[in-house]
């Protein structure tokens, strides 16, 4: 059958485990009296935007939003671009993006988080799919499947649903 896709995460599994990742941020940085979330785009952004706002009702730290822009497909044809553009000195920065392969995206991203000044970074996931060929971990994730390298994960986000599949 082609182009069969697997629900692997549903609204309601994907929505806790947002829920859960904005604790676990709460956990580590409830001294901070400020954040930097930093979603790369598209669905990292939209997944960002989905922490801040379950990390918003249950704290009262100050997080700014950041867009990153990021070739995923050859990230050194591009610079990186953050939105708005800005520099991180001395900022805790959590970066987030929806699915972690390979390692390549994240890598590039921290990389430029890192010369524009950022203090720290932390790294989120929605699905780890632990298949690393760079040295970079996700700090909190929703969701590690093992996978095979011709399987391919698609998280699609429509208002207040969060969907992940298999294909």
């Amino acid at each position: 059958m082609e182009n069969s896709k697997t629900l692997i995460l549903d609204s309601n599994t994907a929505n806790q485990k947002i829920k859960r990742i904005a604790y676990q941020i709460l956990e580590k940085y409830h001294q901070e009296k400020e954040l930097v979330f930093v979603g790369i785009a598209s669905k990292g952004f939209l997944l960002s935007e989905k922490i801040l706002n379950d990390f918003s009702l249950i704290s009262s730290i100050k997080v700014k939003l950041f867009e990153l822009t990021v070739n995923k497909k050859n990230p050194l044809s591009v610079p990186v671009a953050i939105q708005p553009k800005t520099n991180f000195d001395n900022t805790t920065v959590v970066l987030v993006d929806d699915v972690l392969n390979s390692g390549k995206t994240l890598m590039h991203a921290a990389s430029a988080l890192t010369q524009s000044g950022a203090k720290q970074i932390n790294t989120i996931v929605l699905i780890d799919r632990r298949h690393r060929k760079f040295p970079i971990r996700a700090d909190w994730v929703g969701l590690t499947l093992s996978t095979t390298l011709q399987e391919h994960i698609s998280v699609e986000f429509e208002k207040s649903n969060v969907k992940a599949y298999l294909h």
